[in-house]
């Protein structure tokens, strides 16, 4: 009658009481590494943590965008039309980073794949003023999405005349003339 030593009283071998010790150890890290990352991360990619960073980034997304009442519907409305063609498309993460005082810059990724296969990527970048609550576009995507600004912004009075230049004549429409 031969012994294996390797086998425990139970009859087990002792590589799987091992086995496991390593397994738990392992689940360990990733559990404490993930609540650690959860605890430590940057405001910049948690805009919960700072409620200005927040007010901005939802002052961003329910702004008037053009053929949608908001833009974050315009943005997930072409993120479902084009997965619904069966084409390529991903809406990244959004990204809220604080320029200065109330100017808070607010960004988005979107990655759509052509007929072609071929992936491009376009960054949507909009200034959120919180002190005026103002949205402005600050990049060419973004421009395409967002509306103009009203022309009732603009001042309605003309500017005054050069010295020396001739009078002009008044023009109907505009107030105080």
């Amino acid at each position: 009658m031969s012994t294996d030593s390797s086998r425990t009283v139970s009859g087990q071998p002792q590589s799987s009481s091992l086995v496991k010790t390593i397994h738990y150890a392992v689940v360990a890290v990733l559990v404490f590494g993930g609540l650690a990352y959860v605890w430590m991360k940057p405001p910049a990619l948690n805009p919960m943590a700072d409620k200005r960073a927040a007010e901005a980034l939802a002052l961003v997304q329910t702004h008037q965008a053009l053929g949608f009442p908001t833009i974050l519907q315009a943005m997930n409305e072409h993120v479902r039309a084009k997965k619904e063609r069966g084409e390529g498309v991903r809406l990244g993460e959004w990204r809220v980073k604080q320029v200065e005082g109330d100017l808070y810059e607010i960004r988005v990724q979107l990655r759509d794949q052509s007929v072609s296969g071929q992936w491009f990527e376009r960054e949507f970048i909009w200034h959120a003023h919180l002190g005026v609550k103002k949205v402005n576009a600050a990049s060419l995507p973004a421009d395409g999405v967002t509306p103009k600004a009203p022309d009732s912004e603009r001042p309605q009075t003309p500017a005054p005349p050069l010295p020396g230049a001739p009078p002009m004549p008044p023009m109907p429409g505009l107030p105080g003339v």
